[in-house]
């Protein structure tokens, strides 16, 4: 079973570069994440996760009328489908960075 954290705190404490960190380290052991963040959020361009140390992560937008659950439900279909679904090591993170 997967888990989903959420992490909130005031600005400039290091939540971003907690999120990545956490994400590199299940790639790391051969993991999956997803990270999301809202589609309000432009501040950056491209869909992404930006930490004010630099480090970088691909992210899925959504709105208000996204559903997260089949999304992740289509994402470990695919992964079984395709043979590289490991275990229970799916987790899905959330950034909000307002």
């Amino acid at each position: 079973m997967g888990k989903l954290y959420f992490y909130y705190s005031a600005m400039n404490a290091g939540k971003s570069t907690t999120l990545l960190q956490s994400a590199h380290n299940y790639h790391e052991r051969g993991m999956s994440t997803l990270l999301f963040c809202p589609q309000i959020d432009d501040r950056f361009g491209a869909p992404a996760i930006n930490s004010r140390l630099g480090l970088k992560g691909k992210a899925i937008l959504f709105d208000g009328e996204f559903d997260f659950y089949s999304y992740v439900e289509n994402v470990l279909e695919k992964k079984t489908r395709t043979g590289r679904a490991r275990g229970s090591g799916q987790l899905a993170l959330r950034q909000h960075g307002f």
